[in-house]
């Protein structure tokens, strides 16, 4: 068998839930998630668990915030006053927003609350401070 080491380019199906069993994302009914080992294009706690893997395997592994999407930090929660945002804008909860910052990076925000002064914003990844299982499927190795 091929097993998946550093390096590799490798084919997986996955199913991505919370601890609760909601799932937030899955690959089965779509094409498989292709990805090279150690290039740093997924979580590390997901990489980390393709590696010594032979084709065919299937796992369900369980990946902690700091492995996953990182935890959750109040200082990426702010208020925003609406006399700051732009006047066609109508700030809805759930609405995604960006913004470009001095260095170039644009950073999404999730509007999170909605007043009649102001609205708060999220930089967080949403999943962010949440415990992560996959169940993954390796399907190929190159």
């Amino acid at each position: 068998m091929t097993q998946a080491k550093e390096g590799n380019t490798v084919k997986v199906h996955y199913t991505g839930k919370l601890e609760d069993g909601t799932i937030f994302d899955s690959s089965r009914d779509s094409e498989p998630l292709e990805f090279t080992l150690g290039a740093g294009q997924i979580i590390p706690g997901f990489e980390q668990a393709v590696i010594g893997m032979d084709i065919g395997d299937s796992k369900t592994v369980t990946i902690v915030p700091e492995q996953g999407y990182g935890n959750h930090m109040d200082e990426m929660v702010m208020s925003v006053k609406r006399d700051q945002l732009p006047p066609d804008l109508d700030p809805k909860v759930g609405l995604q927003l960006q913004s470009q910052q001095r260095n170039g990076q644009i950073v999404t925000f999730i509007i999170t609350e909605v007043n009649e002064s102001a609205i708060t914003v999220d930089a967080n990844h949403p999943l962010a401070g949440k415990t992560l299982i996959f169940d993954i499927e390796l399907l190929d190795v190159a």
